[in-house]
C-alpha cells in the first residue's frame, strides 16, 4: 500500500461549513450555487450526497465536467473511520485538482442508533482534513430523527451557510472539546474471541507473533499479513507506553478477515488519536496515522475500565 501524508506549504487550509434545509428541492437550491461557483473558479467538485440528490443537482448544472462522486461509507458505524478514508480520498484528488469543493448531506442511513456518528464524523473530518486545500460544506435537515445531528451541526462547523452567505459560527468548539461532550461510542459487541493474550511492553514481539500466525492462517497474503501486523503493533505498543503496564489483545477470525481489539487499563487524552497527517519533520506520532491508513476499521473509544481499539482489516 502506497501511505502518503499531507506535503508542507502555505495552500489555503480546511474551510467547514454546515447548512441547513426543508426539503430535497430546498437543498438543491442550496448546493447548485455553490457547486456553480466552485466550477467558475476552476474547482474540482467532489460529491458526498444521496443518489436522487446527485442526480437532481447533475441535471440541474447540465454537465458532469468537473463532479468527482467520493465513495460509499466503508464503515458507516466508526465516524473517524470514514474521516479517515475521505481524508485519502481527497488528498490524493487535491494533489492532482488542486483546491476541491466538497458538497456533503446527511443520510439518515448512517445515523446509526441515536445520531452520534454524525457528530464523531464532523469532529474527526476537522483534524484529519485540517491541513488539506478543502471547502466543504455540509447540508443537514431541519428537523432529523436525531437531534443530537444538529447540536453535532452547530459545535463542529467553524462556518454556517444562512441565506447563501458563509458567516462565522459562534457556537463552534474544538473537535476534542466536541467530543468531550459527546464521546466517542464503542463499536457493536463481538462474541467470545478467537484468541487472547495479556501482554506488557517486554511481550510485544508475543503480540506479533499471534497476530501474525492467525493472519496466515486467515489466508492473508504475506504484504497484508505485515499491514496488520504493524496496525496491531502500534496500538499495542501505545497501550503498554501510554495506557498503563498491562493490555490484553482479542483476536476474532471472520470471513471478512480479522478483527482485533487491544485494551488497556488507561485514560484517553485525545479521542481522537492519529487522525492528523504527521508533518515530515516530526519524529513521532506516525504509528496510529500509518495504522488508520493500511486498516479497514481502527476505532478508538474508552470508558471507565479504560481505552480500547478496535482495528479490523480483510485480506
Amino acid at each position: 500500500m502506497r501511505i502518503t501524508g499531507t506535503p508542507p506549504g502555505d495552500a489555503p487550509r480546511l474551510q467547514h461549513a454546515a447548512g441547513f434545509h426543508s426539503s430535497p428541492d430546498h437543498l438543491v437550491g442550496q448546493l447548485l450555487p455553490l457547486a456553480r461557483a466552485a466550477l467558475g473558479r476552476g474547482e474540482a467538485v467532489a460529491l458526498a450526497l444521496a443518489p436522487d440528490t446527485e442526480t437532481a443537482l447533475r441535471d440541474a448544472l447540465g454537465t458532469a465536467d468537473g463532479l468527482h462522486p467520493l465513495g460509499p461509507p466503508a464503515e458507516a458505524g466508526s465516524g473517524q473511520t470514514v474521516a479517515v478514508a475521505r481524508a485519502r480520498e481527497l488528498r490524493e484528488l487535491t494533489r492532482t485538482a488542486g483546491p476541491v469543493s466538497v458538497l456533503g448531506e446527511h443520510r439518515s442511513d448512517l445515523d446509526g442508533p441515536d445520531g452520534s456518528f454524525w457528530t464523531e464524523f464532523d469532529a474527526a473530518v476537522n483534524v484529519a482534513l485540517a491541513e488539506l486545500p478543502v471547502r466543504m460544506t455540509c447540508f443537514f435537515p431541519e428537523m432529523p430523527l436525531h437531534l443530537c445531528v444538529l447540536d453535532g451541526a452547530r459545535d463542529n462547523h467553524p462556518q454556517l451557510l444562512v441565506d447563501g452567505e458563509v458567516r462565522p459560527n459562534p457556537r463552534h468548539r474544538a473537535p476534542r472539546d466536541v467530543l468531550a461532550a459527546y464521546p466517542v461510542a464503542p463499536p457493536v459487541l463481538l462474541g467470545v474471541p478467537d484468541l487472547t493474550v495479556a501482554f506488557q511492553s517486554w511481550e510485544l514481539q508475543e503480540v506479533r507473533r499471534a497476530v501474525r500466525d492467525i493472519a496466515g492462517a486467515a489466508g492473508f497474503t504475506d504484504d497484508r499479513v505485515e499491514d496488520v501486523v504493524l496496525a496491531v503493533n502500534e496500538v499495542a505498543t501505545n497501550a503498554v507506553e501510554h495506557g498503563g503496564p498491562h493490555a490484553e489483545l482479542h483476536v476474532w477470525a471472520t470471513g471478512g478477515g480479522l478483527v482485533c481489539e487491544v485494551h488497556d487499563t488507561g485514560a484517553l487524552a485525545d479521542p481522537l488519536p492519529g487522525m492528523a497527517s504527521p508533518h515530515p519533520s516530526e519524529p513521532r506520532g506516525r504509528g496510529l496515522w500509518i495504522s488508520r491508513q493500511v486498516c479497514d476499521l481502527l476505532h478508538v473509544w474508552s470508558d471507565d475500565r479504560g481505552t480500547h481499539v478496535r482495528v479490523r482489516a480483510a485480506p
